[in-house]
């Protein structure tokens, strides 16, 4: 990225508005976050495909939704973390082992350490 299109987005992020905008986005972080804990868990802990592939799928929309405005909205590390776990999470259900019941450590554990920087953000803006 070059630094003509950083200071557009440090334009947007300062806009008239924006930070209502952007304390509306660390409010619904927090349901948020908590939804994809809680499905990464219920997958992690899933014992037919349907719902470890199920849960990851509704973890995967979430993280869809955050990775789409994080970035936007002055939070770029986060929404591209966010897509990461969303395309790992797309990458096994559509890979090799989609139809087996097990639920990869790897996608919990990045999982997991997108959990904590949310978490990070929620704390840093309260």
């Amino acid at each position: 990225m070059d630094g003509r299109t950083d200071g557009v987005k440090d334009m947007a992020v300062q806009l008239p508005g924006m930070a209502r905008v952007r304390a509306r986005f660390i409010e619904m972080l927090i349901p948020r976050h908590d939804q994809i804990a809680e499905n990464a868990l219920a997958a992690w802990d899933g014992e037919s495909v349907d719902e470890i592939t199920g849960n990851l799928s509704s973890a995967q929309r979430v993280l869809h939704q955050i990775a789409g405005t994080a970035g936007s909205l002055g939070f770029p590390d986060l929404g591209a973390k966010a897509s990461a776990c969303e395309n790992e999470i797309i990458a096994h259900l559509q890979g090799p082992d989609a139809d087996l019941a097990i639920c990869p450590f790897e996608v919990i554990q990045n999982i997991d350490l997108f959990l904590r920087d949310c978490r990070d953000i929620i704390e840093e803006q309260a």
